[in-house]
C-alpha cells in the first residue's frame, strides 16, 4: 500500500513539508509506503474548460499535473498539504487540484473514488479552518472517505523549526498518519473477505434553470 502526499507550497522543504513529513514518517512506521510530490514554485495554469481531458485521459496542458495523475493512479490514499495564503489555500494547489480532479472525472477514470484522503495546512497564525474546508471539498465530490486526526489538521509556525515546536500540531500529524494507516488496513481486510465496494452510479445532472 502507498500514500501519495502533495506539497502545494512554493517552498519545497518549508512548513507544509514539515507537517507532511511527520504524517509520512508515521505511515512508514505503520508499514505504508509514501511519496511526497511537490507542485513546484512555477505558475500552474488554471483549467481551460476545454473538455479535452475527456478524450485524452489527461489534462491538455502537459505539466506536473499529468505527472501527479499518473502517480495518483497507483496510490491507495492521499494527503494534500498547503500553506495558508490570505486565509485560503496556496495559489498553486488550487488550480493544480482543480485540473487533477476534473481530468480524472471527465475521462471516466475516477481514480480517487473510495480511496481515503485528508488535508493538512500550515499557517503562521490564522485562516487554517477555512483552508481545510476548501481542500476537503475535493475529497467529498470524488466519493473519497475523509480521514481525520484528533483536531483540525493544522500546524502553526513561520519556519520549519517553529512548526516542529508546535507539539499539539505535530502530534495530530502523527495521529493522522495512524488513522490513515488503520483505514487502509481495514479496507484491505474487507477486500480479502470479499466485501464488495458500492456500485458506481452514473452522475445525474440537475440544472436549476431549465
Amino acid at each position: 500500500m502507498k500514500v501519495l502526499l502533495l506539497n502545494g507550497s512554493p517552498h519545497e522543504k518549508g512548513c507544509t513539508y514539515t507537517a507532511l513529513k511527520e504524517v509520512a514518517d508515521q505511515l512508514e512506521k505503520e508499514g505504508i509506503a509514501t511519496e511526497i510530490f511537490w507542485t513546484g514554485n512555477k505558475a500552474i495554469n488554471p483549467c481551460l474548460a476545454c473538455g479535452q481531458c475527456a478524450k485524452l485521459g489527461k489534462c491538455v496542458i502537459d505539466d506536473k499535473v499529468n505527472e501527479f495523475l499518473e502517480k495518483a493512479k497507483e496510490a491507495d490514499g492521499y494527503v494534500f498539504g498547503s500553506p495558508v495564503h490570505y486565509a485560503a489555500a496556496s495559489g498553486n494547489i488550487v488550480p493544480f487540484l482543480s485540473r487533477v480532479f476534473y481530468a480524472q472525472a471527465s475521462s471516466g477514470q475516477h481514480i480517487f473514488r473510495l480511496k481515503p484522503g485528508t488535508a493538512v495546512v500550515s499557517a503562521r497564525r490564522a485562516g487554517t479552518t477555512v483552508t481545510l474546508d476548501q481542500l476537503n471539498k475535493y475529497f467529498q465530490i470524488a466519493e473519497m472517505p475523509v480521514i481525520s486526526g484528533r483536531y483540525w489538521n493544522m500546524v502553526h509556525g513561520r519556519t520549519p523549526e517553529e512548526v516542529q515546536k508546535d507539539d499539539e500540531g505535530m502530534q495530530n500529524m502523527r495521529i493522522l498518519g495512524k488513522n490513515m494507516a488503520y483505514f487502509l488496513k481495514c479496507k484491505q481486510a474487507a477486500q480479502k473477505e470479499g466485501i464488495v465496494p458500492p456500485e458506481f452510479e452514473i452522475p445525474v445532472w440537475t440544472n436549476f434553470i431549465r
